[in-house]
């Protein structure tokens, strides 16, 4: 957060060294790519999430949405960009004048995206402080008043567009739902330490998808069945999960570290908790996304679009993957191996509160990374910096899929998934990457 405050003042002071009054519009688009607001705007709301606490599916969800309406206030002045609407679920044309000559559909674009990310978190106040910066920073630019005023007036008619289609996804309706409901069934998924909290989110395969035809478009194969006979499928999966969880070398545990992405890791010390709020696995994607136009120096437009995009991959991807975990609802490998093996033993992750099968991380890190390399190409080596500011170094990676790959592995070595909740999570991922590809990018 300190790192983006103090670029944008930086920005701001050179801006006001070499201002001259009512600059063009061309030149408020070379002062958004020079100052990077969207990717700053993005990593802003990565920010108030971890301090918000969402969990990885309802974090999809507040991404999507802000990123959707930065891309549609965008379309009306980009004829080579082709508006999402008819081409995800539900979504209608805009259908709002705007004289592009009067706003800047750049600018508009911005205070969209902030607009309705404000409806979708709990820290209002966080985003209103963040707007305020934002609205500080075009001033210091000498943007005519009245192209700011239209421009405003603009963004807030895309985003009340983008929020009504949202209220219709279903999500409030599944705020009422039952909760999970734990039973005596040895095989089936129930609380673990240290904080036994309620599964998440057991009905998010009835929010409505983006791209996709269902949540069951790309059902997995089930998980094996459950059997602790020494000898059985499943048992030996349960000892590999122990097994690699005793054995682990240094690197293996800095990956699982640098893959954790769990939004509330419960502490105990004593008979005192406390939470260490981290970014989701989403969040982490996204920021990937971030590092990747910045390494490209993709223009203004084109990083709205590919984080767009991403934020659909993610979203849909979280629908697919929730939909199997709470029908296969199978128990994590940490209470088996506690109930059967070995009392004491610790999974090196922290186990998430959701039924194993399959691996989140492994789906979206897929999805996301299919995504990535038909925007960027197959070999586009990054660095990845988006974990420094949790603590954790920076890591190189020749392409995205190698990152998803290591992501998804991550999950072996942190003992909270089998093996198979991670190979065919793999494959769901990249069928869901693959169809949302075709449906959004074959024309564009």
């Amino acid at each position: 957060m300190r790192r983006r405050v103090l670029w944008l003042a930086l920005i701001a002071v050179l801006s006001l060294s070499c201002q001259k009054e009512y600059i063009s519009q061309s030149e408020i688009r070379d002062n958004l790519q020079e100052s990077e607001l969207f990717l700053l705007s993005v990593e802003n709301l990565t920010d108030i999430q971890v301090h918000d606490i969402f969990s990885p599916p309802v974090a999809s969800r507040v991404y999507t949405y802000p990123c959707i309406a930065a891309f549609e206030a965008l379309c009306p002045a980009y004829p080579d960009q082709q508006s999402f609407a008819n081409n995800l679920s539900d979504l209608p044309p805009l259908n709002i004048e705007v004289d592009t000559a009067q706003v800047s559909v750049e600018l508009a674009a911005i205070y969209a995206f902030n607009q309705v990310g404000k409806q979708l978190i709990f820290s209002e106040e966080r985003m209103e402080t963040w707007q305020a910066e934002v609205d500080s920073l075009v001033n210091s630019w000498q943007v005519n008043p009245k192209l700011v005023k239209a421009s405003k007036e603009y963004a807030s008619k895309v985003a009340q567009h983008i929020l009504d289609w949202s209220n219709a996804d279903n999500y409030a309706q599944t705020r009422s739902m039952p909760k999970f409901s734990v039973t005596d069934d040895p095989s089936r998924w129930k609380p673990t330490p240290p904080a036994y909290m309620e599964a998440i989110e057991p009905y998010w395969n009835k929010i409505r998808t983006m791209v996709i035809d269902s949540a069951s478009q790309f059902s997995p194969p089930p998980p094996p069945p459950f059997n602790l006979e020494e000898g059985s499928p499943f048992f030996d999966l349960v000892k590999e999960v122990y097994d690699v969880g005793n054995g682990l070398d240094e690197e293996q545990r800095l990956i699982a570290s640098f893959w954790d992405c769990n939004p509330f890791v419960m502490n105990q010390t004593g008979h005192v908790m406390f939470a260490t709020k981290k970014i989701t696995p989403g969040g982490h994607w996204m920021g990937i996304s971030g590092v990747a136009c910045r390494k490209a120096k993709t223009e203004f437009a084109e990083s709205v679009k590919v984080h767009a995009l991403v934020s659909i991959s993610l979203f849909d991807a979280f629908i697919s993957c929730w939909d199997e975990k709470f029908r296969s609802s199978l128990i994590r490998p940490e209470t088996v191996i506690n109930e059967t093996l070995d009392p004491d033993w610790l999974p090196t992750l922290q186990t998430p509160p959701f039924p194993e099968h399959t691996s989140g991380h492994s789906v979206i890190s897929t999805a996301a990374a299919v995504m990535l390399t038909k925007l960027f190409g197959d070999n586009f080596s990054f660095v990845d910096v988006v974990e420094v500011e949790y603590g954790l170094p920076e890591r190189s990676f020749n392409s995205f899929m190698e990152a998803s790959q290591e992501a998804a592995i991550s999950r072996l070595y942190g003992g909270i998934h089998y093996r198979p909740a991670i190979e065919d999570g793999v494959t769901q991922g990249q069928n869901v990457g693959n169809y949302i590809t075709a449906q959004l990018i074959s024309d564009r």
